[in-house]
């Protein structure tokens, strides 16, 4: 997740408050709790211990390797924008937006920069007054919702697929189930969305639509456009995968911590190690998580529950549990598609909804997306049973 874009967004208002008030108070306590419900079963130096040491093994062993990820990513999408294939994917998957979406044929712009970036890509395109034309009010604020729901798209795509299981298994055939589901919950959310803030009156006239016969190039030759192209790309991809360390670092230790258990030789302060806290509540609501999202393991709750914050830090979850033998092909199918249509909404949701001009609407937007995400989960495990 790009989260520093989205801090930056919500940085640009100065708020002031008193020096001291209860919340001063409820953090302390709460901070309190923290400490004693990891430092009583785990002990205090081995808590600091095992925080720091797993801190560092993702960043070594996840961040870098997602960063290459990537890098690469963002070459290719920049390089497919500028020679015109994303030109020619908008004028291919137009005229399936308005009936699956009920939102204008340019809206597949915001699916396409997003399945190839970020969220934030999303803003990009909101605040061109041209695209912003084919809109009305309440389409434009549920861009946010449709755009969240490709998030990283062909970076988590991408990273599933170099997942190998236990016994060498590829999961192309998951992967792609986990896309159908993300397009299935991508609907629901943003038709949730629309018909949360509808008002009765007619939608607003398009008067003066974008151009969608001609494209931004570089300039220079065919050679010097490719390299610009190649390296600004790049650049797209280290930003990405700078911005992801935080989620990732921080989200992930606090998730591995509640998920873990101690090691074959009790705690010694290594890394992922933790309480157990998260397969204990997972296996409360196995009765439901087992026939809705198939989730044999209880630990597999920590993927979806990641993925509200950071979808980095979410996917960076999986390896661990795959060479575990703790998920399976359908549990990848289900991460594939929560991931990517989650994406860390609940840190980019509000910044983006601020952006767009409709910061009174994000509790809409937030429980549409909501349901759309679960959706996205379901419909992938279900197609998974079906067909496989």
């Amino acid at each position: 997740m790009t989260e520093r874009k989205a801090m930056e967004i919500q940085e640009k208002k100065t708020l002031t408050k008193n020096a001291v008030s209860v919340e001063s108070f409820v953090f302390i306590a709460l901070l309190a709790g923290f400490i004693l419900l990891f430092g009583t079963r785990m002990g205090m130096v081995n808590m600091l211990n095992t925080m720091m040491n797993t801190a560092y093994k993702l960043l070594t062993d996840t961040v870098l390797y997602l960063t290459a990820v990537a890098v690469i990513i963002g070459a290719l999408s920049s390089l497919l924008a500028e020679f015109g294939v994303v030109a020619l994917l908008n004028k291919i998957l137009s005229p399936i937006m308005r009936p699956l979406y009920n939102l204008p044929g340019a809206s597949i712009m915001a699916v396409i920069l997003t399945y190839l970036s970020d969220n934030p890509a999303v803003l990009t395109l909101a605040d061109n007054k041209s695209f912003r034309s084919y809109f009305s009010d309440r389409q434009i604020a549920s861009l946010t919702n449709l755009g969240t729901s490709f998030g990283m798209g062909l970076i988590i795509s991408v990273f599933m697929l170099g997942l190998k299981g236990p016994n060498g298994e590829c999961y192309f055939a998951s992967v792609l189930i986990g896309n159908i589901g993300v397009v299935i919950g991508s609907i629901v959310s943003v038709r949730l969305m629309l018909y949360f803030t509808r008002d009765g009156k007619k939608e607003n006239t398009v008067q003066s639509p974008p151009d969608m016969n001609t494209r931004e190039i570089r300039s220079g030759g065919i050679g010097s456009r490719f390299i610009n192209a190649l390296m600004d790309g790049g650049k797209t991809g280290v930003n990405m995968g700078i911005s992801i360390i935080p989620g990732v670092l921080i989200i992930c230790t606090f998730v591995i911590m509640l998920s873990f258990n101690a090691g074959e030789n009790g705690y010694t302060g290594g890394a992922y190690e933790g309480i157990g806290l998260m397969p204990q509540i997972g296996n409360k609501f196995k009765f439901i998580l087992k026939p809705l999202l198939g989730f044999d393991s209880d630990i597999a709750l920590s993927v979806p529950l990641t993925a509200l914050g950071s979808a980095g830090a979410a996917i960076s979850l999986i390896p661990g549990l795959l060479a575990s033998g703790k998920i399976t092909g359908d549990n990848i199918a289900v991460f594939t598609a929560i991931c990517m249509c989650w994406s860390g909404y609940l840190s980019t949701h509000i910044a983006m909804m601020d952006a767009l001009g409709t910061p009174e609407k994000s509790g809409k937007a937030i429980i549409s997306h909501t349901i759309g995400g679960l959706v996205a989960g379901i419909s992938a495990h279900l197609i998974y049973i079906v067909f496989m």
